[in-house]
């Protein structure tokens, strides 16, 4: 990113998506290392997911400045949004009511579909977005993030999943299966754009 974009957009994309991956990063291993509880590991994860806010703000101001702000993206970005705010919304409501209540049966099996259904709705608004984008390339590079994620994930669940077997490490919840898409997603995005940058400079 130019210096000029950045001075009008303040912190770059760049800056935010690190932050989140490294918010993302330091939960997992606190979590791992049982430094901090399940409901401790969900609330942090729920307050780094509030990084998206800036990180959509700068993500756009960026694809504007490149004339890569298509409709699609615009509706994308805000059907995502909102699904994020409703699963932090979500998640806070469900941890909040498992620690006052005694759930069991229905009654559980409903609180949990409250952090669960924005995630559905996430998923959704990506494969609208893929329905809707014209552009070819943006949908092409959409694609291939989108791929990176699901390659991440089934890398990083297998592996995990093995060494759990044998008692190397200890067991997880399968709840951070989204989180790693989410973030190999990212990291394939801004991979796309350090090549294209990289190509265009060369």
């Amino acid at each position: 990113m130019t210096a000029e974009v950045a001075g009008r957009t303040g912190r770059s994309r760049w800056f935010w998506a690190g932050l989140m991956f490294a918010s993302f990063g330091a939960i997992a291993a606190l979590r791992i290392t049982d430094a901090i509880g399940k409901s401790t590991g969900f609330i942090l994860l729920a307050c780094t997911m509030l990084l998206i806010i800036p990180l959509t703000r700068a993500g756009l101001a960026h694809q504007r400045t490149t004339g890569r702000l298509s409709p699609a993206v615009v509706r994308y970005t805000r059907r995502f949004t909102v699904a994020s705010l409703g699963y932090m919304l979500g998640l806070g409501i469900a941890i909040t009511l498992s620690q006052r209540m005694e759930l069991s049966g229905a009654g559980a099996f409903a609180i949990a579909l409250l952090p669960v259904l924005p995630i559905f709705a996430m998923i959704w608004t990506m494969a609208r977005y893929l329905i809707e984008e014209d552009d070819e390339f943006l949908r092409h590079r959409a694609t291939m993030a989108s791929l990176f994620g699901l390659g991440l994930v089934l890398a990083a669940g297998s592996f995990w999943g093995f060494l759990e077997t044998f008692g190397v490490v200890p067991h997880i919840d399968a709840w951070w299966t989204f989180p790693v898409w989410a973030i190999g997603m990212g990291i394939a995005q801004c991979w796309m754009g350090w090549r294209d940058r990289a190509g265009a400079e060369s």
